[in-house]
């Protein structure tokens, strides 16, 4: 049985999602029980050279909003990003999954060979659908969201591979 372009983008941005706030949910709980002030995971970084916590979660909400969003041929809304405390990085993944429930599976269903273009600086990057769902959206929202994982799993949050991978569904 194929698998359509909806089945393999929202469905998946969703999960992602819903598995980012259960993870913020766990830092949150972790802060507090530890008397550690929030603002100082949010603002943790991995690396010096790498984005804090508060960014991976705002562009993570971001990129699967926007993606999807240009292969049903539409452009998201923007969010501004201005989160600074747990409770408003979660509202704002709620707020991207609540968009993403929106997308009608038939404006994206047949976009495998859309054209898609995505500036990136001062150059645009072309992509077909199929391509740019693959190689482009889904690695980038896995990647941001392994990130904000491992900033809350370096101090010291109970974190598993359940907690990234989520509840069968």
């Amino acid at each position: 049985m194929p698998i359509s372009m909806y089945q393999a983008s929202v469905p998946s941005l969703i999960r992602a999602l819903n598995n980012l706030v259960v993870i913020l949910e766990k830092g949150a709980a972790h802060a507090e029980a530890q008397k550690i002030e929030p603002a100082l995971l949010i603002n943790s970084r991995l690396y010096a050279d790498m984005f804090p916590l508060g960014r991976q979660v705002q562009i993570a909400s971001d990129i699967a909003c926007r993606g999807a969003a240009r292969l049903a041929g539409l452009v998201a809304p923007s969010m501004e990003d201005k989160e600074s405390t747990f409770p408003e990085l979660i509202a704002r993944l709620q707020q991207a999954v609540t968009y993403l429930e929106t997308l009608p599976a038939d404006q994206i269903d047949g976009s495998e060979a859309r054209s898609i273009s995505l500036p990136v600086g001062e150059e645009t990057m072309v992509f077909e659908g199929l391509l740019y769902l693959q190689y482009f959206v889904l690695p980038n929202v896995y990647f941001h969201v392994t990130t904000a994982y491992d900033i809350l799993r370096h101090h010291g949050v109970a974190l598993g591979k359940r907690d990234f991978l989520g509840k069968p569904a």
